[in-house]
C-alpha cells in the first residue's frame, strides 16, 4: 500500500473521530453551564466549532484524493 491508499484510509477514522470529540465537548459545555460555569462552557463550545472545522478541511482533503477506501486489514493511527 502506498501513502495516499494509507491517507484515505486513515481520513474517515480521523473524520469520524473528530465527530465524537466535537459531540462530547458540546454535551459537557452542557454540563458546565448547569454548574454555572459559563466562560468555559463557551470555550469548550469554541473548541467544538473548531473542531468540525477541522472535520471539513479533512473531509476536503479526502474527497480531492478521491474518496475513502477500505483496507483488509486495520491501520494502526497512534
Amino acid at each position: 500500500m502506498n501513502d495516499m491508499e494509507k491517507l484515505r484510509a486513515l481520513l474517515p477514522h480521523w473524520i469520524e473521530h473528530n465527530q465524537e470529540h466535537a459531540g462530547e465537548f458540546d454535551a459537557w459545555a452542557e454540563k458546565a453551564i448547569a454548574a454555572g460555569h459559563e466562560t468555559a462552557a463557551h470555550q469548550m463550545r469554541h473548541a467544538a466549532e473548531a473542531m468540525h472545522q477541522a472535520t471539513g478541511a479533512l473531509q476536503a482533503a479526502l474527497a480531492e484524493l478521491g474518496g475513502a477506501i477500505a483496507l483488509d486489514h486495520p491501520i494502526h493511527t497512534h
